[in-house]
């Protein structure tokens, strides 16, 4: 009971309220999302409405165009024939009305073309509208499913809290004759317990008194002997012969005691037989009604004892009753505390309504929804442009370095068979990151020699250098610039020795071999060396030779 009322009643009670705060809101949530539909579904029938319309112009469009072909059909017979059943100024006044009435047409096609365009931005957004309330209607059929299980809940709350209060009842129905059989209980072992210890007291008072006659005899037996001990000699014997006679006359006395004892008892034995018998039974009686009653006491004791103990001491009970009202206290002070706090609450919103009243705020919640939709609109605008925009990056990431890849693998095949030296195997382009979350890189050309990796940049000769940087140009070139086909090197056998310059010049031959047939491919060289020239002037790929002089003048 304690637990129920407590722990479960409470919790029961602050879950309803819970449930009916959220019923309210998913309440207004589900209003404001008909509200839309209704606006969506009005769209709608007007984009509907507006369909006809794109018809008609899809249909006048198609008839321009057909128009425009008979026209051209007709102006070329004529130009053709050059004569004609009908005069020159016949003619020209029935092209100047088809001109007019054709101008007129593509003013309204360009019309109905803007209307049409208009219309469909309008049924798009519409569109975006109509699945962004459906998405709305979703989760609110959601929030309403969600809201019938906590109104199911809530009836099973209700039922379980009838149980409860009926069993409180019948426990408090209960409790009361328990609570007055406790107290007679209680007043019953009051009264034992006061009344043994009266029997105690006087015992004890009894124990006194006889340990003070104790004393006193130890005393009187101190002084007869002190006494005894004081006396004379003679004294004595004095004494001893008045006892002698004392005790003559007391022989004499007491033979004539038993003489009349004698009579007495004689008579008095009748009398005594029948009242010793008389008082025998009495005192059976009064013994056998006494234990009667000592056992019935006893058991009483021994069940109030275990009343006791089952029901706790005297002192648990104080304390859990001094708990419990503690508790109903402050339960009352919370009560009260909350009743001021749902006041408050009542005036702010009588206040509020009042204010929404004022013409500031009119149609109030048609304007929430419109930048409610608004909102809603631009948040998913902006979601969609942050995933088109990370898609891209990806994109652009993964073009990159399949690039790079690509642009690396050219350069290493034409190293090879360009160069023709032993200490550098090939070399490669390396992009760094210049920062994590950047498309920002740092490009350094690379040599490789086995299983070593270094850096280009003040370790190789002048001639490497413009080796690497030709086939650097070269590999660009075939990677991004196929649709674009001129290639131009200005003096490409700088610094370069003998076998070098002939690698090169193979390696255009290869690239003129390999792109004779792309129809936009111009390879243009401009050199002094005529050796190369030579080398790469081949008849059946070169098409034309300039040699340039200086002239003597």
């Amino acid at each position: 009971y304690v637990k129920l009322r407590d722990e479960s009643i409470p919790l029961a009670e602050k879950n309803l309220n819970k449930l009916l705060a959220d019923e309210s809101q998913k309440a207004q949530i589900f209003d404001d999302i008909v509200g839309v539909l209704a606006q969506v579904k009005m769209d709608r029938d007007a984009v509907e409405v507006l369909l006809p319309t794109a018809d008609t112009i899809d249909r006048l469009v198609q008839e321009i165009q057909h128009l425009e072909k008979e026209v051209e059909d007709l102006e070329y017979s004529l130009n053709s024939s050059g004569q004609g059943g009908k005069s020159l100024d016949e003619i020209q006044l029935e092209l100047n009305s088809v001109q007019r009435a054709r101008d007129t047409l593509s003013i309204e096609v360009d019309d109905l073309r803007d209307q049409h365009r208009v219309l469909t931005d309008d049924l798009s957004s519409a569109q975006v509208r109509w699945h962004t309330v459906r998405e709305e209607k979703v989760k609110a059929s959601s929030a309403m499913n969600i809201l019938r299980k906590a109104e199911a809940e809530l009836v099973a709350l209700e039922e379980e809290k009838e149980k409860v209060t009926m069993e409180k009842k019948v426990l408090e129905e209960t409790l009361d004759p328990l609570s007055k059989e406790k107290d007679s209980l209680l007043q019953e072992y009051n009264a034992s317990k006061q009344r043994f210890d009266q029997e105690y007291h006087s015992l004890a008072e009894r124990k006194r008194n006889f340990q003070q006659e104790l004393d006193a005899l130890g005393r009187l037996n101190m002084k007869i002997k002190a006494y005894l001990d004081s006396k004379k000699v003679e004294k004595l014997s004095a004494l001893k012969e008045k006892l002698s006679l004392k005790k003559i006359e007391l022989q004499n006395y007491e033979a004539r005691k038993q003489g009349l004892s004698a009579e007495l008892n004689k008579s008095k034995e009748l009398l005594q037989s029948q009242g010793q018998l008389k008082r025998n039974i009495d005192d059976n009686l009064k013994y056998r009604n006494t234990k009667a009653e000592v056992d019935r006491l006893t058991r009483e004791i021994e069940l109030l004892e275990e009343r006791v103990l089952s029901i706790g001491s005297l002192s648990t009970v104080e304390a859990d009753l001094k708990r419990h009202s503690q508790e109903k206290e402050r339960l009352n002070s919370e009560f009260n505390r909350f009743q001021g706090t749902l006041s408050v609450y009542q005036s702010n919103i009588s206040k509020h309504k009042q204010e929404l009243k004022q013409a500031q705020y009119k149609d109030i919640e048609k304007r929430y929804a419109n930048q409610l939709l608004q909102l809603k609109t631009t948040e998913m605008a902006n979601k969609d442009l942050d995933r088109y925009y990370n898609a891209l990056d990806k994109a652009l990431m993964r073009f990159h370095t399949m690039k790079m890849e690509e642009i690396n693998k050219i350069i290493k095949e034409l190293w090879q068979q360009t160069y023709r030296g032993q200490d550098i195997d090939c070399i490669s382009i390396n992009s760094d990151s210049e920062g994590a979350g950047t498309r920002s890189y740092s490009y350094r050309v690379v040599m490789h020699t086995g299983d070593a990796e270094l850096e280009m940049r003040g370790r190789c000769s002048a001639g490497q250098k413009v080796l690497a940087s030709l086939i650097i140009r070269l590999a660009l070139a075939e990677t991004f610039c196929l649709n674009c086909g001129i290639l131009a090197l200005d003096e490409p056998t700088t610094n370069l020795d003998g076998p070098n310059a002939e690698s090169l010049a193979a390696a255009l031959l290869r690239i003129m071999e390999s792109r004779k047939g792309q129809e936009n491919f111009q390879l243009i060289v401009i050199t002094h060396d005529e050796r190369f020239a030579h080398l790469i002037g081949q008849r059946q790929l070169t098409e034309k030779y300039y040699r340039v002089s200086k002239d003597e003048k």
